[in-house]
């Protein structure tokens, strides 16, 4: 039974994921009966003598009770055995990197990643001594080839990728990765654990920006990291607390550097966490009529949703996710096309991120991708990104048709 007092104890792994995610480590609070775990506003705790802590909370920035009810409930969500809550999903990123990779080592990264992502591998742990290998992973034999044995320590997924949706098979990525001694990395952000698990099919590690769609409402930034229970850090590598426990390096590593997600953030990040499913339904719901309309819209060139069976990770996404998410990216044809479109939509808000309940617009290649501009990440320039959020959706297309007139007349 855990310590915490925020929880009781009960196992909450049987539960459906509605259930758990409203309710793992978010037990009624033990003093006065409060159904939603407090805003531990407190940055240190009395001891009961040297030592003597009470529940193992000593300073904020190694454990915050508000803190330790999210991090038990994502990794409930996730199906994995520890979770950790950061003030950012690059600061998880940043110190998942830091735990489990030395100066010589080599990364296999997306070659359509996140534009922050990338700028973290190849700009911050570049200098550092970290090699990395752009590739396409929906090719799980480019994959192969792109890992060096012995070198490789990580292999980086985005699936579906951003901005262009790409699908990768996590299940056959994992044997690879398992057979390399390398750890197999899923940012699962597009997806989020109510739609897709990683950790199931075969992932040592899921990342998320808990800023998009587990907070869902635009309105806080953090990240967040599960690790499965027993990964292992790659082959040769022992952490700083002398194991190889993967979970027992990123603990070290997050104290040490401290980016940690705030009470008052954790809390916010919790309530959205036990609203997603009903969201991501709708976030669903909503975006396959969005693709459906685009497809079907002359000045529309090329529409990229995992739910059409035109993409070629249909079936993929299909067997690995219980929905394709609330995503759509399309082409307009001209880079002048696609920015009247994105400055020509009212109910869709021109804004970066994504993932909360309004709609949002972007043109990836001067916005969120613009760092990865003359790599072998760069994004068409006529790339539109849509984030689908849960309006009526006879709004957002209305919206969309009129926004698409403006990009014909550009």
């Amino acid at each position: 039974m855990t310590t915490d007092p925020l929880a009781s104890g009960y196992d909450w792994t049987a539960a459906g994921f509605s259930t758990r995610a409203i309710h793992a480590g978010q037990d009624a609070d033990a003093t006065t009966g409060a159904v939603v775990p407090p805003i531990y506003q407190v940055s240190t705790y009395k001891q009961d003598g040297v030592g003597g802590l009470r529940g193992g909370y000593e300073y904020s920035r190694s454990a915050n009770p508000t803190r330790t009810a999210l991090e038990e409930a994502l990794a409930a969500a996730e199906g994995g055995a520890a979770g950790f809550a950061f003030a950012s999903g690059l600061a998880a990123e940043d110190t998942l990197l830091r735990a489990v990779l030395r100066p010589g080592d080599h990364v296999v990264v997306p070659d359509d990643a996140y534009g922050g992502t990338y700028r973290l591998v190849a700009r911050v742990f570049g200098p550092w001594g970290i090699e990395h290998t752009p590739v396409d992973l929906s090719d799980a034999g480019a994959v192969l080839g792109a890992i060096q044995p012995g070198r490789t320590k990580v292999v980086w997924v985005e699936t579906p990728t951003n901005p262009l949706l790409g699908i990768a098979d996590i299940a056959e990525l994992a044997a690879h990765a398992r057979s390399a001694g390398a750890l197999l990395v899923v940012d699962n952000t597009f997806a989020t654990p109510y739609l897709q698990n990683p950790i199931a099919l075969g992932a040592d590690v899921v990342v998320h920006s808990t800023t998009k769609y587990v907070g869902g409402h635009s309105d806080v930034v953090g990240g967040a990291l599960v690790v499965a229970d027993g990964a292992q850090l790659p082959v040769g590598l022992e952490g700083p607390t002398g194991t190889t426990n993967v979970a027992d390096a990123v603990r070290f590593h997050q104290n040490a550097s401290g980016a940690v997600a705030g009470p008052f953030d954790a809390w916010l990040t919790l309530r959205g966490l036990r609203t997603l499913a009903v969201r991501m339904d709708r976030h669903v719901a909503n975006a396959t009529r969005v693709a459906q309309f685009l497809v079907e819209h002359d000045a529309v060139t090329h529409v990229i949703y995992p739910g059409l069976e035109s993409h070629p990770g249909h079936a993929v996404a299909a067997r690995q996710m219980r929905g394709f998410g609330g995503m759509v990216s399309f082409r307009t044809g001209s880079e002048a096309s696609a920015l009247a479109v994105c400055g020509a939509t009212q109910v869709f808000t021109l804004a970066e991120s994504l993932g909360g309940v309004e709609s949002l617009i972007e043109h990836p290649h001067r916005m969120t991708h613009g760092s990865v501009a003359g790599t072998a990440l760069e994004v068409p320039d006529d790339l539109v990104r849509l984030s689908v959020g849960i309006e009526d959706v006879d709004d957002l297309l209305a919206d969309l048709d009129r926004a698409l007139a403006a990009g014909r007349a550009a």
